[in-house]
This record gives structure tokens, C-alpha cells and sequence, in this order.
């Protein structure tokens, strides 16, 4: 794996509050259903020493989308992942609504997500719509609701990147 360069994390906090957001109805609607990919995502971030400030089951729906994004924002949270509805179904309008309220697209992210994803499932990899982008000086990832895409995308892009990216969200 190829990484930031020691001089663009030098001096930079490295530890940082976060938000987590699984968009599930059928996980919102049943809550004995277990949330893997939360709970997967809750651990590589405090493995990590981030301080998870706020975390959810919501539905895939556009307001409780929105009202979520927003109770993260306000929880001082200063990143957010979110899990779920990326895919092709009528249902899955994560990315709809969160591109709404992105002031600034990350593009690059969505495509190395494909580009990581391509590497460990084939072509199977176009099916993915994971975006990030900047809300209200906040990042904000929107990962399918695989638990391995959500390992795939914390451990190998987020995780590894997050404070060179909170320093120039910051700046």
C-alpha cells in the first residue's frame, strides 16, 4: 500500500471525533437485526483512538437521511461514515440525498474505492456509488453496507488519509 508521505502528516493531529451512520429500513424497522458493518466500523475507528460522538440506525429515506447527517453535524463530530443504500435499487438514495448537501465533492475517493474494490471482486465494482465530500467544514464518506467494503474503505483509504484530509478541511 502506498501511502501519505511523512512530511504532509508531520505536526498534525492524528486522533479525531467521528459520527456513524448505518441506513438500513429493514435494520431500522427490525432493531434485533445486527448492524455488522456499524459495529465493524465503530471498531476500526476507536482501534484507531478516534472518539465515536455519535452513532445510528436509520432508514432509507430522504428526510431521516437528512435529519441524520444533520444530529451527526451537531453532535461535534468531526468526520462521518456512513453505511449503506449506495446500491441500484429504487430504495438506495443515500447518495441522492447526501450529494445535496455536499458543498465540496471528493471525487477521488469514490474513484479508489472502485479502483480497491475492482482488486478483490471483479467488474462487480461498477455496482458501487460510494461518494465523500465536505458539509459544513465536516468530512463525510458514504460506503455501501458491506462489512467488507466498509473494512475495505476505512483500512485502506480513510483511516491512512483522515488527518492529512481534516488538515486541509480545516485550513
Amino acid at each position: 500500500m502506498i501511502s501519505t508521505p511523512a512530511r504532509h502528516k508531520a505536526g498534525i493531529k492524528q486522533h479525531y471525533r467521528c459520527a456513524v451512520l448505518t441506513i438500513s429500513t429493514s435494520k431500522h424497522r427490525d432493531n434485533t437485526q445486527k448492524d455488522v458493518s456499524g459495529t465493524i466500523a465503530k471498531s476500526m475507528l476507536t482501534d484507531r483512538g478516534h472518539e465515536v460522538v455519535y452513532y445510528d440506525v436509520i432508514p432509507d429515506l430522504r428526510e431521516p437521511i437528512r435529519r441524520g447527517i444533520q444530529k451527526a453535524l451537531d453532535s461535534n463530530a468531526d468526520f462521518i461514515i456512513t453505511s449503506g443504500g449506495t446500491g441500484l435499487t429504487r430504495n438506495d438514495i443515500t447518495i441522492e440525498t447526501v450529494s445535496g448537501l455536499i458543498e465540496k465533492e471528493l471525487p477521488g475517493f469514490g474513484e479508489l474505492f472502485r479502483l480497491k474494490s475492482y482488486e478483490q471482486i471483479g467488474t462487480a465494482a461498477i455496482l458501487s456509488r460510494a461518494i465523500a465530500g465536505v458539509i459544513a467544514q465536516k468530512l463525510v464518506f458514504c460506503l455501501p453496507g458491506s462489512p467488507d467494503a466498509v473494512k475495505l474503505a476505512l483500512e485502506e483509504i480513510i483511516l491512512p488519509e483522515i488527518p492529512h484530509m481534516m488538515r486541509h478541511v480545516r485550513e
